[in-house]
């Protein structure tokens, strides 16, 4: 069954377990806030291309929120479901909406050993960036992929294209190519 979900059209691709902050001006925005408000501060993002939005986003979860100094709101939000876009709502005076249906969650999968050079390549970027994995964060697949899509300087076009991907190790794969 299909679920009513705010979406923010944004230029950049959130995945699941990344933060992200975005700049969002009260005036533009409004609607969405209080969409968002009422929905346990969650909304969709859904990175936008050729004004087309695209066909699978991420849900997010505002974890903070200030104002800079111009009035816009700056909120840091956690990516955590996918969804895929069933159908746009665009409405006269409110946010834009989407009838989404939730992807499966990621299977719980340890990480194989032709992607172990992965897991070697994603330590010091998370050290670099002072981030803190943990052994089994590193030998669980889908964290692993998802924190390479986040962490690795990838065009949105390729970040898209994996968070359009349903199977972790399909996912790694396009990683490993991408990365060779």
């Amino acid at each position: 069954m299909a679920t009513e979900l705010p979406v923010l059209l944004h230029d950049a691709v959130l995945v699941p377990g990344a933060s992200m902050t975005m700049r969002l001006l009260p005036s533009v925005h409004g609607a969405l806030l209080r969409e968002a408000g009422r929905n346990d501060g969650r909304f969709g993002t859904c990175v936008v291309a050729e004004q087309v939005m695209a066909d699978v986003g991420v849900e997010a979860c505002i974890d903070d929120f200030s104002t800079s100094p111009d009035g816009a709101l700056l909120l840091r939000v956690r990516g955590r479901r996918r969804f895929r876009v069933r159908q746009v709502l665009i409405q006269d005076n409110g946010p834009t909406s989407a009838l989404v249906d939730w992807c499966n969650p990621d299977a719980d999968e340890p990480l194989r050993p032709e992607y172990a050079l992965l897991a070697v390549v994603l330590e010091p970027i998370l050290d670099q960036a002072g981030a803190d994995a943990t052994a089994a964060q590193l030998d669980d697949s889908a964290w692993v992929g998802w924190r390479l899509v986040e962490w690795l300087p990838l065009f949105v076009e390729q970040r898209q294209a994996l968070l359009r991907e349903d199977d972790p190790f399909a996912r790694l794969d396009r990683l490993l190519l991408l990365m060779s």
